[in-house]
């Protein structure tokens, strides 16, 4: 089995440059997508095994593309981590209704970022396992 494919939607590149290294140097293939759009254009192409999904984008917001993604059965199985700056308390629930499996308050700290998505990873690795 190759590397774990991890799709980084963020449209801030700072970021997305610094998360693609951390993620690169703990194991991971890493993916872009700079907005919405591009989220699900890409997980429709090639779906990844989780994504780093910032809630505020243009092009979508992180809340509109989990809406996306869970409308479809396929797509619907991929785990979503959930970042943002927002401290509105109300917004983890939300995204967790939405189907994020996760959520991380920005600034993420890279470690964190790494060890949540390895185990979604495995999680839905053995989820797919149990269903075959």
């Amino acid at each position: 089995m190759g590397k774990a494919t991890i799709l980084i939607a963020d449209d801030d590149r700072v970021v997305v440059e610094f998360l693609s290294l951390e993620l690169r140097a703990h194991g991971f293939a890493v993916r872009e997508a700079a907005d919405g759009m591009q989220v699900i254009m890409v997980v429709r192409r090639t779906p990844p095994a989780a994504i780093l999904l910032d809630v505020m984008m243009p092009g979508g917001t992180g809340l509109e593309v989990l809406k996306r993604l869970h409308s479809n059965v396929v797509m619907s199985k991929i785990p979503v981590v959930a970042m943002s700056a927002s401290t509105d308390p109300d917004l983890p629930k939300r995204l967790t209704e939405l189907g994020a499996d996760a959520f991380l308050l920005k600034p993420v700290r890279p470690a964190e970022v790494a060890a949540t998505l390895r185990r979604l990873v495995e999680k839905a690795a053995q989820a797919a396992t149990l269903d075959s």
